[in-house]
């Protein structure tokens, strides 16, 4: 790769496909980190309800939310990375995870939990 400009110029198709297997090779195990973060970051909503119910705190905690989505977008200016998909993604995994609140607090007020 040509350090100044970003762009490759490849010898033949065979290095070509190889970069282009081994950037897929990449991608997939970053996937496969993204879910497990998504995971590990979804199973903490456990606590968090269960903490929330016992000080009578409501699942939806705007102060909360505006100080997550504030500091993701800093980071993804920073980041270079488009703001509008990340505060996307940051809205969906706040969903889930409120999602998963409210089953846990479900099952509490049945007394399956």
């Amino acid at each position: 790769m040509n350090e100044k400009t970003g762009v490759y110029s490849f010898k033949n198709k065979d290095e070509a496909q190889g970069l282009l297997n081994d950037s897929r090779k990449q991608i997939d195990e970053i996937d496969n980190d993204l879910l497990n973060l998504i995971c590990k970051r979804t199973s903490l909503a456990n606590d968090i309800a269960l903490a929330k119910n016992y000080l009578g705190i409501p699942i939806y905690d705007e102060k909360r939310e505006k100080i997550l989505f504030d500091k993701t977008k800093k980071l993804a200016e920073e980041m270079d990375l488009d703001d509008d998909i990340i505060e996307q993604i940051m809205n969906m995994l706040t969903i889930l995870s409120k999602n998963e609140q409210k089953e846990i607090l479900r099952r509490v007020e049945n007394g399956k939990y």
